[in-house]
């Protein structure tokens, strides 16, 4: 399941946290890729331990926390503390997979990456190339998005990022572990809750409405992982 979220962050917030990064000390982004990864991984990183980096993330947890698409779609149990990245002068990232297990920085935690997000910075016409092309059982997805909207799609994903040619992709990326793992089962549970929002507004004391939460919090119960 691949799902846009927009205006995770106003256009405002995203236009001040790029004024930010781009005043920011950059690194060579191999520094967080794995072994495959590493050799298909060309751009830009902010060093995790970076005040703007620690700023920007809990900007951007936030407003997660407060993004009620965000919660239906992901069903969030622990969300990997945001990295940032730059691609500009032909910097792109060929095809691969994300590591399977991440591990938090400076703390004993790991999560399993179920799902990945690239929150974007930049505007479309700010650059060319750039975009997060996502392979699924339906074809070849690309995503490139206004400042502050944001993409979520399953960690299994065959993904890569094209050349930039023109100016600055500049962007934000993370995991999420969710309470439901297998993401066809996550996919009918997103799809059933946005059923029952849309039947609660069209109908609200239609009957089907608590008959249809009945069951989503049963199917919740019976699949979540805690």
């Amino acid at each position: 399941m691949l799902v846009h979220i927009p205006a995770v962050l106003t256009l405002e917030q995203a236009t001040q946290a790029r004024q930010k990064l781009d005043q920011a000390s950059w690194v060579d982004g191999r520094v967080t890729a794995g072994y495959q990864s590493s050799r298909v991984k060309d751009n830009l990183q902010l060093p995790e331990h970076h005040p703007v980096a620690q700023e920007l993330g809990d900007l951007i947890l936030g407003a997660l926390e407060a993004n009620p698409l965000f919660t239906s779609a992901a069903l969030p149990l622990r969300v990997f503390p945001p990295l940032f990245n730059r691609y500009q002068g032909g910097h792109a990232f060929g095809s691969h997979v994300d590591n399977a297990i991440r591990h938090v920085r400076g703390t004993r935690h790991r999560i399993r990456t179920d799902l990945s997000a690239t929150l974007f910075f930049s505007e479309p016409g700010e650059y060319d190339g750039g975009e997060l092309m996502i392979e699924d059982t339906y074809g070849v997805h690309s995503v490139k998005l206004p400042a502050g909207h944001m993409v979520l799609y399953p960690s299994t994903s065959l993904h890569h990022v094209t050349p930039v040619t023109r100016g600055a992709r500049v962007a934000a990326f993370f995991w999420i572990q969710s309470l439901i793992r297998d993401d066809a089962e996550r996919t009918m549970l997103f799809d059933l809750d946005s059923a029952i929002q849309r039947i609660s507004q069209d109908a609200p004391e239609h009957p089907s409405a608590v008959q249809l939460t009945g069951v989503y919090h049963n199917l919740l119960r019976r699949w979540a992982e805690l």
